[in-house]
């Protein structure tokens, strides 16, 4: 669809919601975008698109220059977790449902803070008993829907932004895991290997990957127009690579390229 044939304003949190996802999804696209481009895509007033921008701020996923609105969670920034749950729920729903066929009952499964893993677990009702291994609030807290499975939260610092634990803490509790899955996502790809803009973030990333015997890593197709700064795994250390029906066959390709092994789900 162009994006100027999107028309999301609707009424009340919603229609907001919707909204300010339009915007956040036609900036990391095209880069950098005008406020009259926005207001002609939305259909909603110059006011309401500064509100919506404000927000967008304050999640770290957008900043304000002399009225073009900037991409920022690429290469140094990355969203908040309440933000990024949103995103890509058509992806990240067949991931999960195609990462959920390989999850055995009675299995350990080792979960990143990226909202890929909410889906996953969504998609694993039926499976029981499971252990739930994971640095993420925001997955635990899905996990407890589950009185069944084993929950098994790791210490650190609280990041609010990521609704999730890191810190020293945490890679000394993930050094004693021996799971048998660890399913993660990346911000971004590039040469091979996996990024994500923050180093706290990458090294627990790093840990989950040397505690797991077989290891998924989840990309629907917008980290392949993504960046960031710290690398955490090369592509071809993973068992499997999913992709969403989306990633284009050049993409796929890069990926075999660099030694992946990919899945395509949907």
């Amino acid at each position: 669809m162009a994006d100027d044939a999107i028309r999301t304003g609707g009424p009340g949190a919603t229609g907001q919601r919707s909204r300010q996802h339009t915007i956040a999804e036609v900036v990391l696209r095209r880069g950098t975008v005008g406020i009259d481009d926005l207001v002609a895509i939305t259909g909603v007033s110059t006011m309401t698109i500064y509100r919506d921008i404000a927000a967008l701020e304050d999640a770290g996923l957008v900043q304000r220059h002399r009225g073009r609105i900037t991409a920022v969670a690429t290469g140094l920034h990355e969203a908040s977790a309440a933000f990024r749950v949103e995103q890509q729920g058509t992806a990240k729903q067949a991931m999960g449902a195609l990462v959920a066929g390989w999850i055995h009952p009675g299995s350990s499964l080792l979960l990143d803070d990226s909202t890929s893993g909410v889906f996953l677990l969504r998609a694993l009702t039926d499976k029981s008993p499971l252990t739930i291994v994971t640095n993420s609030l925001l997955v635990a807290r899905e996990a407890t829907e589950h009185p069944d499975w084993r929950l098994f939260v790791t210490g650190g610092e609280y990041q609010a932004w990521a609704d999730a634990l890191m810190g020293p803490t945490t890679l000394t509790t993930l050094a004693g895991i021996d799971a048998d899955y660890c399913v993660l996502s990346a911000s971004g790809i590039s040469d091979g290997r996996c990024h994500h803009p923050y180093q706290d973030v990458a090294a627990v990333k790093s840990q989950m990957l040397a505690c797991a015997r077989t290891r998924i890593l989840l990309l629907d197709h917008t980290k392949f127009a993504r960046h960031a700064l710290h690398a955490f795994a090369r592509l071809d250390e993973f068992d499997h690579v999913v992709v969403d029906a989306e990633a284009t066959p050049d993409q796929r390709e890069q990926l075999a390229d660099w030694g992946a092994t990919v899945d395509v789900a949907g």
